[in-house]
């Protein structure tokens, strides 16, 4: 693959993945582009050896699969697993809120562990998924401002001499964004409403209902090798992912799952703590003339992947890292541990992961907490759980990880994608 220009099309899927709708609509049309065929969870499934499918559900979630040319039960599942979302705000019903002093604020609510500060002084734009009332029936339809429409302003030092002191930020004060003056504004209450509506060209009095998110206006962009953009964790890992399952080739079933919800635990319709991948695969396998018994035969035969982004030392506070697994930014994909099983690595997936990598000519790194740092968890145990497939934790390292702007380097990205590739097309993980 071509480094740089795999990394001015990662740039591009984030900046035009706003939310996990449109990012789940950009990974549909890629793989359509691909040859993939939608299939839908209400119709019956006529499946091929050899074909290539994706399905979707809720719309921010997509599985796609590529069937092998062997039987399922004997060659198992290739998988890698990434999640849609990132930590973010979403606008919460009736949201406008008129102030004594004229002004036109958003009522949001939090979504994920955001870094708060960075949020502050940015222009932000809405995007989402709105509901339209057509005749008796209802459709959904993705908008996206698409342009500067609000920014959530700081209060001066001069009022908030503790600013620099360790502020603690409150969700219901600080962090409610400004879209300006109600004056001159027909119906200020109405304004998002009025706003969508005119997206998805349709009247207000037709928009019955809304997902509506907030995001930074202002596009990623590359500073030398370093990427500077939003939602790389975890939109990098999805691309990567995306790009092993429609340019490898395999005699196993290739499987990528992208779920949403990862940010708030994962227990949702299209999270990884559902029945959406087990559906697949059974529903995979009964379609290829399998029963129950060869479903759970592939499974045991399978290796997994879940892939989300990793901490890099950072370099200002070494101190935060563990003393001898300390990934940097440039030095390849990362494989995660935790005794609490908050990724779901073992030494024997960490093993063959490091073998694949191996084979790809892809450098590795490894990473686990400081003891006395709790960190955070994946889509990885609740993948393995939901399937009981054997699955490692992975991901290109990132600074500032759940800011609004996180930073990341094209080498990994790059070695990330051929490691997936290199997955894809490994023969057997068996022992």
């Amino acid at each position: 693959m071509h480094r740089e220009a795999f990394a001015d099309s990662l740039l591009d899927f984030c900046n035009r993945s706003v939310t996990p709708f449109h990012a789940t609509a950009n990974v549909a049309a890629r793989l359509e582009a691909a040859g993939f065929t939608q299939v839908r969870e209400g119709e019956a499934w006529r499946l091929e050896k050899g074909g290539r499918y994706f399905l979707v559900r809720n719309r921010s979630a997509v599985i796609a699969f590529a069937i092998g040319r062997g039987d399922p039960a004997d060659d198992g599942f290739r998988i890698i697993g990434a999640h849609t979302d990132s930590p973010t705000f979403t606008a919460k019903p009736g949201p406008c809120i008129i102030t004594a002093d004229g002004y036109i604020k958003l009522n949001t609510e939090a979504y994920g562990g955001a870094i708060l500060s960075t949020w502050l002084d940015r222009p932000l734009s809405v995007a989402g998924r709105a509901v339209i009332r057509k005749g008796d029936w209802l459709e959904e339809r993705l908008f996206d401002c698409g342009r500067p429409v609000a920014v959530i302003p700081n209060l001066a030092i001069h009022l908030n001499r503790g600013a620099n002191d360790g502020y603690a930020y409150n969700k219901q004060v600080d962090m409610l964004p400004l879209i300006g003056r109600a004056k001159g504004v027909d119906d200020p209450g109405g304004w998002l409403a009025s706003a969508i509506a005119a997206e998805v060209n349709s009247g207000p009095e037709a928009l019955v209902d809304y997902d509506a998110f907030l995001y930074e206006a202002a596009p990623g962009c590359r500073m030398g090798d370093l990427l500077s953009a939003s939602r790389q964790d975890n939109l990098t890992m999805v691309f990567a992912a995306l790009d092993g399952i429609i340019h490898s080739g395999s005699a196993a079933t290739k499987v990528a799952a992208f779920f949403d919800n990862e940010e708030v635990g994962s227990a949702t319709a299209p999270g990884a703590d559902s029945d959406f991948l087990g559906g697949v695969l059974m529903r995979l396998v009964r379609a290829l003339g399998g029963d129950e018994s060869a479903y759970l035969q592939a499974c045991a035969n399978s290796a997994a992947i879940s892939a989300d982004a990793a901490h890099a030392v950072h370099p200002n506070h070494p101190d935060k890292h563990d003393p001898t697994n300390r990934p940097v930014l440039g030095g390849g994909p990362v494989i995660k541990y935790s005794a609490a099983q908050k990724y779901a690595t073992t030494g024997v997936t960490a093993a063959w992961f490091a073998q694949v990598c191996d084979e790809a000519g892809v450098p590795l790194q490894r990473f686990v907490n400081r003891s006395d740092i709790a960190g955070g968890s994946t889509i990885g145990p609740a993948m393995s759980r939901r399937t009981g497939i054997a699955t490692v934790d992975v991901g290109a390292p990132l600074l500032a990880m759940h800011s609004i702007r996180e930073l990341g380097h094209v080498d990994d990205a790059v070695y990330s994608a051929k490691a997936f590739r290199a997955f894809y097309d490994m023969a057997t993980f068996r022992s």
